[in-house]
């Protein structure tokens, strides 16, 4: 549903992922190397759009909050008691913005950092930032013998090898519903 939605209200960002994740290749290096804050692969996946326009973005959000307890006539109030505190959450930050999108990689991609973008993009759409999110991540059975076997074929002892991509709480997509498109509809126009 969301790929129809981004298609129709913007097509020629649409294009642009599309032609990003057409045109961009994991190397085996991508697999062999730790990552880190950044890594190589990201710095590589995010300059494909930052040569296209998009740009990193800082979400901060200031708000006031208000309580405001009514008076009780019957009591001898006459008007209501407001308390009021600032909220302040600085430096969200999303990998990839443009237009009315937001595209984060989340490559190493655990549950947090699942909940806090969807959560992220959900204000930004409630504040009329933003019409679709989009999160770019992996599947992990597949990547991870994909990788364990290059890292073993590299040289790497068996533990080295199992242990770079491991982690109990990457995403498992065979849990999530059913609601991807498959990659190869994404570039066909009479999807």
């Amino acid at each position: 549903m969301g790929v129809f939605i981004f298609r129709a209200t913007n097509p020629n960002l649409f294009d642009e992922l599309v032609k990003v994740l057409n045109d961009f290749e994991i190397l085996s290096k991508d697999l062999l190397l730790e990552g880190g804050q950044e890594s190589t692969f990201a710095r590589r996946f995010n300059e494909g759009f930052r040569s296209l326009g998009w740009r990193e973005a800082r979400v901060d959000t200031d708000i006031e909050l208000k309580l405001r307890i009514m008076s009780y006539k019957p009591a001898g109030e006459t008007r209501p008691t407001v308390t009021s505190s600032p909220v302040s959450n600085k430096g969200y930050k999303v990998d990839n913005f443009k237009g009315r999108v937001a595209l984060d990689l989340e490559w190493n991609a655990k549950d947090g950092n699942l909940d806090r973008d969807i959560s992220a993009y959900r204000a930004l759409y409630d504040a009329g930032f933003i019409d679709v999110g989009v999160i770019v991540t992996r599947t992990q059975d597949d990547l991870h013998s994909f990788a364990t076997q290059l890292r073993l074929d590299y040289g790497m002892s068996e533990s080295e090898a199992k242990k770079m991509l491991a982690t109990t709480t990457t995403t498992n997509l065979k849990n999530s519903p059913t609601r991807s498109v498959p990659p190869a509809s994404l570039g066909d126009p009479s999807f």
